[in-house]
């Protein structure tokens, strides 16, 4: 008996000099891998998961948090968002992935609120995200409105004068234009038109029509359309004969934009990071070649390791995988060093501080034209759809 008590008690010693491991990190995705989202959320969980891999190899986050990925593919349907994102409260998961557009994302407002568990939609860049979704809802990408003030600065200061835009009230992404709009009539210029569109129109030819008939033509066309939308409506635009400076958004940041040829030339378009020399994003292009064996296509690769690196920073000042103080902690870090730019959530609204890069299609890649802060005070207020 007393060598039974003593031998109990050995093991009991050797346990509490045991370190103790942690649990997981278990972060739940619920994105478009398939559907009409599918061209940006499949290459960012490739950046999430080179990311997890990288810091899961290195023992965790602080060596102590290894990361637990669990997926579920949304199809692109807010309904379908809704019900993975209940499943993946059911799975107690601390972290949730929402999809990369605001309307979507939104469907699962009730479920983030109720679980009190923080959302990050993967590249949602509209403003009233958090504003509508609440204090666990994130984004993860410059908002529209400072990508539009952004564009509308360069084409002024380009000397653009007049300017035409073309939005969808579809969904929230594709009112874009209407900070544009707003900022380019701030500055003095003028706007000698709009029109709006249905996401997934197959015509534009009556859009192009008008515009080509205005005399004289507006100096840019601005829209925030993205495929198979705006090579539909720049072809269209371009049969007709109109000659205007294009300006887009992230969202043709994609290799079907690059594969188009001559009528995509000289294209300017936001988004959220550029490879220059020595940067970030250069490493992580590199990375992401050395992983996948091939080159990356898209800026939207950086965004998902960006995510997690966010992720990452959030639990070693929490020192904890609790949801609640994940939330805080989120809500407070600054200067977070991501492949694509800093990142900082303190003082915002949810919407991060990050850099935008300005970019010109040529011949057939990439040119940066720049990565301007916007100026403050011409800054729309985010617009309620």
């Amino acid at each position: 008996m007393k060598k039974a008590l003593f031998l109990t008690s050995l093991l009991a010693l050797s346990a509490l000099s045991q370190p103790v491991l942690a649990e997981d990190l278990k972060i739940g995705l619920a994105t478009a891998q398939t559907g009409g989202l599918a061209p940006y959320d499949a290459p960012v969980i490739e950046g999430v998961n080179i990311a997890v891999d990288e810091i899961n190899a290195a023992g965790g986050i602080d060596g102590k948090y290894k990361i637990d990925l669990i997926d579920k593919d949304v199809r692109s349907d807010a309904a379908q968002t809704s019900i993975a994102t209940q499943e993946l409260v059911d799975q107690q998961v601390s972290v949730l992935v929402l999809p990369c557009d605001a309307d979507p994302a939104l469907a699962a407002i009730s479920i983030v609120a109720a679980a009190e568990i923080p959302a990050i939609s993967t590249c949602a860049s509209s403003p009233t995200l958090p504003l509508v979704g609440g204090d666990y809802m994130f984004a993860n990408f410059p908002g529209d409105n400072v990508q539009a003030t952004v564009s509308a600065e360069w084409a002024w200061g380009e000397g653009y004068k007049s300017a035409y835009i073309i939005y969808s009230p579809d969904a929230q992404y594709t009112t874009l234009p209407l900070y544009f709009k707003e900022v380019f009539g701030k500055l003095g210029g003028d706007i000698l038109g709009e029109d709006t569109y249905s996401i997934g129109q197959q015509d534009f030819s009556a859009i192009a029509t008008r515009i080509a008939a205005l005399d004289p033509q507006p100096d840019v066309i601005m829209t925030a359309a993205f495929e198979p939308d705006f090579p539909s409506l720049l072809k269209a635009l371009r049969a007709a004969g109109v000659k205007s400076q294009m300006i887009g958004s992230d969202g043709i940041d994609s290799p079907t934009t690059f594969s188009l040829g001559d009528v995509v030339e000289g294209t300017v378009f936001t988004t959220a990071g550029f490879a220059t020399e020595g940067s970030p994003m250069e490493a992580f292009n590199k990375k992401y070649k050395e992983v996948t064996g091939k080159e990356t296509q898209t800026v939207f690769n950086a965004v998902g390791y960006d995510l997690i690196k966010v992720i990452e920073a959030a639990v070693k000042e929490a020192g904890s995988t609790d949801p609640k103080a994940l939330r805080d902690a989120i809500a407070n870090l600054e200067n977070v060093q991501g492949a694509t730019s800093l990142i900082t959530y303190k003082g915002t609204n949810g919407m991060p501080v990050r850099q935008v890069s300005l970019v010109r299609v040529t011949g057939g890649d990439r040119e940066l034209i720049g990565q301007p802060s916007p100026t403050a005070d011409l800054v729309p207020a985010p617009r309620m759809q």
